[in-house]
């Protein structure tokens, strides 16, 4: 779903990335009201932990892979805003060092991935948990639904892109029919991994999990007869099976052993796009990238001969980057709603 540069004309580019640029202004604020001080270095790790995942294709069928969009794992786990955030720092990282997706591009990326795959993927979860009953597997279930649809509405986002500014003459319904057809399957692989990873979180951490936090229940005390709800002060908190601490470092090594690792086996077929590209003639549109010189261009370190070694230094370098980063944009998104509230002072009246 890396869009490169060159399918896209400059000026549906430009458009794109004012939207991108906009859409992150707005996260930003949304992001300092979802992110506390347990749940920024959570986001840092969500975005690393997408990076790492993205590196891992999977088959889906005749000869196409696919890999993990990670807006609905971003969304429910930390909120629809820092989730958008998590993908734009991967998105951005990915472009940068790894010459993987378009840098005239990164407008579409983002709005394609952090915007519409990240709001639909949103949107579809908070309606089902309220329609499901509160528990757990209920949110496993709605982050399976989630993912899955959001998916093929950021394949159908692409062909709009396409169809508005292509830069090579093809018929947009058959571009639309490939792109939803293989991103369904992909969408399969995607909807396991996040319900796989979201039910694991909320089994040790609830309390950490932003889509979970309806889970908890009022504790109920009767009265004169009668229960009534305990305040939320009074109320007990369930004890946390592992500490935010064991949770934090056991994701990070998750994230370096799937990028150092189990990344050398990830099928080496075309993904969706490159596919659908490849098939309705509009692939050779595609430009090479500025930073095609990186010395990590391709998930590669130059000169490392290597290629299990070489890709697992590139992997293991992507995941550090990507956590240190996104800690810094998360980190600093919580001093400032933390200086924003202590400026604030109670209103005092003389007379």
């Amino acid at each position: 779903m890396h869009v490169p540069d060159g399918f896209i004309n400059a000026p549906t580019s430009a458009v794109a990335g004012v939207v991108a640029a906009g859409a992150i202004a707005v996260s930003l604020r949304g992001a300092r009201r979802e992110l506390d001080e347990r749940t920024a270095p959570l986001a840092g790790l969500v975005a690393a932990f997408i990076f790492a995942v993205q590196m891992l294709n999977f088959p889906v069928a005749a000869g196409t892979s696919g890999h993990l969009l990670g807006g609905a794992l971003a969304a429910i786990l930390v909120g629809p805003c820092t989730g958008a955030l998590c993908l734009s720092v991967v998105l951005l990282m990915q472009g940068i060092l790894f010459a993987d997706g378009g840098l005239t591009a990164l407008g579409v990326n983002i709005t394609d991935m952090s915007v519409v795959g990240v709001g639909v993927a949103y949107l579809v979860f908070r309606g089902l948990v309220k329609l499901l009953p509160r528990t757990r597997r209920s949110i496993t279930t709605a982050s399976f639904v989630a993912a899955l649809v959001s998916v093929p509405a950021a394949a159908l986002a692409f062909t709009a892109f396409y169809a508005i500014g292509g830069t090579t003459d093809v018929p947009i319904g058959k571009v639309a029919t490939a792109m939803v057809g293989v991103h369904v399957l992909i969408g399969v692989g995607e909807a396991v991994i996040t319900a796989l990873t979201v039910g694991a979180v909320v089994a040790v951490r609830p309390d950490l999990v932003h889509g979970a936090r309806d889970l908890r229940r009022p504790l109920k005390l009767r009265v004169g007869g009668e229960f009534v709800d305990v305040p939320a002060a009074e109320a007990p908190a369930p004890a946390p099976r592992t500490s935010h601490r064991t949770l934090l470092l056991g994701g990070l090594a998750t994230s370096l052993v799937l990028a150092g690792v189990v990344s050398f086996y990830a099928s080496a077929s075309p993904d969706g796009l490159e596919k659908v590209a490849e098939d309705k003639g509009f692939a050779e549109s595609a430009e090479e990238h500025h930073n095609a010189d990186s010395p990590l261009a391709d998930y590669g370190v130059k000169d490392v001969d290597n290629a299990r070694i070489s890709g697992g230094l590139a992997g293991v370098i992507g995941v550090g980057v990507t956590v240190v980063a996104g800690s810094a944009v998360f980190w600093a998104v919580r001093r400032r709603r933390t200086d924003a509230t202590d400026g604030v002072s109670p209103t005092s009246t003389s007379v």
